[in-house]
Parts: structure tokens; sequence; C-alpha cells
């Protein structure tokens, strides 16, 4: 057990995967699966054991997040998941005040998870609705109805959730500018605390590639990339009409209320994975553990790829995930050093802008972000 009494512990955050849904929607191409009861449970037990073992890799940090993500987290009945939150704290430091997420999709959630998610000290939820039209919802192979959606939502509130992220997307097969508007504005009726809208990506491996794929026989029914960019102008605006504030790409949260382990990822803090396929970052190394189920339910959760990092590759992280932020990166001596031809160029370009010692996508910048965040590839 970890003695919780330093002061001069460093900042670690924790993922912890769920790697279990009810179906694997058509556009996913995380590490996710459908399993039975006894597999889920069995793998309940064997993540206790690993977070038992990695322990030691948090002895000298506090513990500032905890986001426990799948798959389908609520999948998994809600002493199981406390269960794991509770030996979270038992054998890390976790802060007092540390922001603790699950992702939760509409259909899997019922008063009993969410009080067992309260009582474990659970102080934030992760909504996935993704569209307000059914439609859409049964196009992309989601399990639930909006309506659905907003009988989770009202119970999470009931139950004292004060925290809630509603996860949207746009750029759908079909979606017009009219349906994503109805989408947000819908959304903003319920007044959660922060909203991420992200746009479809068509991934190799997915039943999605097959059918919209570039050349795919229904990729006409993809919006074009006019009304793509305007979707996210959309999003832009209503969303700040309505208080909230963009704080990365596609972020956005009423103030306060910004993801803290999600500021951790962009800012390359490091952080734990607990789990199937989990990833890591501690000091100089990121590694990824087993992927195989069947091996990680016999006990074996080493790293299957270990990176020792370059100072190049920190260099290249710092920029193109900190740029993310609205709030750009601080240029050191450093960074300077390396990137002010690029830089320069980019501002010439319109594309980045300096102010008090930072560099910040401009609104063109973040509209070709791909394009100028690979910019700083060496």
């Amino acid at each position: 057990m970890i003695n919780k009494s330093s002061e001069s512990q460093r900042e670690l955050e924790i993922y912890v995967h769920i790697p279990f849904c009810v179906r694997k929607c058509a556009y996913c191409d995380f590490l996710s699966v459908p399993a039975e009861e006894a597999v889920r449970s069995r793998y309940v037990e064997v993540l206790k054991d690993e977070l038992r073992q990695k322990a030691a890799a948090g002895e000298e940090h506090v513990v500032t997040s905890v986001f426990i993500g799948g798959g389908t987290p609520s999948i998994l009945e809600g002493v199981q998941l406390a269960g794991i939150v509770k030996e979270l704290r038992r054998w890390f430091s976790v802060e007092e005040y540390a922001e603790i997420t699950v992702e939760c999709n509409p259909g899997t959630l019922n008063r009993e998870k969410l009080a067992c998610y309260r009582d474990s000290g659970v102080n934030r939820l992760s909504l996935g609705l993704q569209s307000a039209d059914d439609r859409e919802l049964k196009l992309l192979g989601r399990i639930h109805t909006f309506k659905e959606f907003l009988e989770s939502f009202s119970l999470a509130r009931s139950m004292g959730f004060a925290n809630v992220n509603v996860d949207l997307m746009s750029a759908l097969p079909g979606q017009s500018r009219e349906s994503w508007q109805r989408t947000l504005n819908q959304v903003l009726a319920l007044k959660p605390e922060h909203i991420s809208a992200y746009s479809l990506m068509i991934e190799e491996g997915t039943p999605f590639y097959e059918r919209f794929r570039p050349g795919g026989p229904e990729a006409g029914l993809l919006p074009d990339e006019d009304i793509e960019r305007q979707m996210y102008y959309d999003t832009r605006d209503i969303l700040a009409a309505e208080g909230y504030q963009r704080y990365e790409i596609s972020n956005y949260a009423k103030p306060g209320f910004a993801c803290r382990h999600n500021l951790g990822y962009w800012e390359r803090k490091e952080y734990l994975g607990l789990g199937l396929g989990a990833s890591s970052l501690r000091g100089h190394v990121r590694c990824r553990n087993q992927e195989n189920l069947e091996a990680y339910l016999a006990g074996d959760w080493r790293c299957q790829e270990v990176t020792e990092l370059a100072r190049k590759d920190e260099l290249e992280e710092t920029m193109f995930l900190g740029l993310r932020k609205t709030e750009g990166v601080y240029l050191t001596e450093e960074l300077l050093k390396v990137y002010e031809r690029v830089l320069a160029d980019l501002e010439r370009k319109g594309l980045l802008f300096r102010e008090k010692g930072r560099a910040r996508l401009t609104e063109l910048g973040i509209d070709v972000s791909s394009y100028a965040l690979a910019e700083f590839l060496l």
C-alpha cells in the first residue's frame, strides 16, 4: 500500500481500459469486444491484480485524474466498477479532489450503478450520445435512442452528478447541417458541463470503411468538405453563445469544467495505463499493454510495445499535442531554437500567432490543423 503523506510526489494520471461493449459500433476501431458476464468478471479480477502489481510505479506520484474508458465501462455491474476505483484508492496516492471519470453509454446505466459510482468517488461522467437523431444513431450502430439518452442524463443528475460530458459526432453519412444544429441545441437544453464534438473518421478495418471509404459504394452520402467545415463553425459559434469555452480543437466546457485528464495528455503529463491494450508514458518511455484478451486473462499484462523517446520525439509531441489547446504552447528557449523557422513560416501563412511567450493556432490554423501540426515533425 502506498504512503500518501509525501508532499513531493509528481503528478500521475491513470487510464483504465474496459474493453467490453454490448455491440461494436460500425465506425469504431477501438480495442473493444462483446463478452459474456463470466469473461467480464474474470477481467475485473485480473485488472485488480495488475493494478496491485503496478502500484510501485506510482510510489513517487500523486494521482490527479483517473479515466475509465472503453469499450463501455458501464456494461460492468456497479459493484465491479466501484471495486476497481476502491482498489485504485487503496494502492495509489489519489489526490483528495482528483477527477475520476467513467465513460457510459445510454442503455447500460441504472440507478444502482450510478449509486455505486458516486459512493466510490467517481465525480465525472462521459455520456456517449453522438447524435440526437434516432436515424443517425441507428446508422452508427448505437444501442440506444435519444429518449434513452435523455433518461440516462436525467438519472445521472438525480443521483447528484454535477460534472457531465456529452460526446457528439458530426459529418455523419446523410447528416445535414440542420440536423447537426438540432443535435447541438437539444443537448444544450440539458446544460451539460462539457461537450466533446468530433467529426466522424472513417477508419480502416471497420464496417464503415467498406461502405464510406473514398471510392466506396456509399461515399457520396458523406457531407462534403464545405458542409463539414460549416458544421465545425456552427459548433464553435452555437456553443460559445451559450457560455462554453473551446479549450481544445474539439472540446468545449463551462468555466472550470475543462477535462483535467485530457489536458494532461495534451501537456504530456505522465500517465499509467491499466487493462487490455492500455498505454503508459513514464519518464522518457512509452509502452502499450498486451492486446490479446486470452493472454491478458491468463495474467500476462506485460508491455508489448516499448518505445524509448528521443528528445526529438518529445519536442514534436510537445508542439503537435500542445497546439491542440486554444491556449497553445509556452515557447521555451529550446523550442524556439528548434522550431523558429517553422513558427515564422506558419505565422506568415496566417496559421499561427505568438503572444506573451506562447504559440497558438489561428482560426485558419485550426481549420487546417492536420497540415499545421504536421509541420512540427522533425
